[in-house]
């Protein structure tokens, strides 16, 4: 124990956007929106797969996944975000910014594995669809669901721990309204090259992987529809891609985007990149349940016969 017994804050003082503190009231309306949104939608795509018959197929079951993920990110971030803008309550105990910073980055990597398995199920979809129902057996997608969720929890277990060994005595305001592993270890005033190299490797084995293995797996779907003669049919194969790949763009481009801004714009503005980091954060769980509701008439149908029960 007395590895943990270090100098360190009763707690944190969250951090808005700098430089435009005068403006947090304005911003409060617009993100109370989105998480209204958020949260509305992914729940109205949950309550459909629920209810609906013709959504329960594996497609709609990783959607589902990918809804609750959006959902439990949102409740992650909520309190602390609204906190700062609306109230300007910033102060956040240790232990709990400990829990938020670990379930953010679980969610966020949770996320990243769910857009894999959507993945793969788009490729055995399309590449292999004799073989579509004894692949993605309901026993399958259970245990994805589960090796996701397990990933998460086993890969940044250790974070808190690599955090509470830090001394922590340089400040206590952290860079954002909400609590992030590199965010937190910069306060520390001791060496912090363990923190560094684990983030990277987790960086890099989980949502690096994940990414990699998407592109490969569209890779192989393009070779697959491209041997199809009829280009009818070719685009009837790609548009059953397209809110997939919406999803994707929309959580691995403000990814990149943090990283890169993280990396090689030192000299930007501060609210740059805490304007990257909360895309990177609130845009995905708005975006998704939109997407998959315009893109894909399953989706609509089953929710327009949904609401149209609940009038009568």
């Amino acid at each position: 124990m007395a590895l943990f017994n270090v100098t360190r804050p009763a707690s944190f003082l969250l951090t808005g956007i700098p430089g435009l503190e005068s403006l947090h009231p304005w911003l409060a309306g617009p993100l109370c929106v989105m998480y209204a949104v958020a949260l509305g939608a992914n729940t109205v795509i949950l309550q459909a797969v629920r209810v609906e018959p013709s959504l329960h197929a594996p497609m709609y079951y990783f959607l589902s996944m990918l809804s609750f993920s959006d959902v439990a990110m949102s409740m992650a971030t909520l309190p602390t975000v609204l906190r700062t803008f609306c109230f300007d309550a910033r102060s956040i105990a240790f232990e709990a910014c400990l829990v938020q910073m670990f379930l953010i980055h679980s969610f966020s990597m949770m996320e990243s594995g769910i857009l894999l398995a959507m993945s793969f199920d788009r490729y055995v979809a399309i590449c292999d669809p004799l073989h579509y129902a004894t692949v993605l057996t309901n026993e399958f997608i259970a245990g994805v669901g589960l090796a996701v969720t397990a990933r998460s929890f086993i890969t940044l277990f250790p974070l808190p721990f690599l955090i509470k060994r830090l001394p922590i005595c340089r400040s206590n305001v952290l860079s954002h309204s909400y609590c992030l592993h590199p965010d937190m270890m910069k306060l520390a005033c001791a060496d912090i090259t363990i923190n560094s190299i684990y983030g990277l490797f987790v960086l890099v084995s989980t949502f690096g992987m994940d990414l990699l293995f998407i592109v490969l797996s569209y890779v192989l779907i393009l070779r697959s529809v491209m041997a199809i003669a009829s280009h009818e049919e070719r685009l009837k194969a790609l548009n059953t891609c397209v809110s997939h790949i919406l999803a994707v763009l929309a959580f691995y481009v403000p990814m990149i985007g943090v990283s890169t801004v993280h990396r090689f714009g030192k000299h930007a503005p501060r609210y740059i990149h805490v304007l990257m980091s909360n895309v990177y954060l609130f845009v995905p769980p708005v975006l998704n349940p939109l997407i998959y509701s315009a893109k894909t008439k399953e989706i609509r149908r089953a929710i327009f016969r949904m609401f149209r029960r609940i009038k009568l």
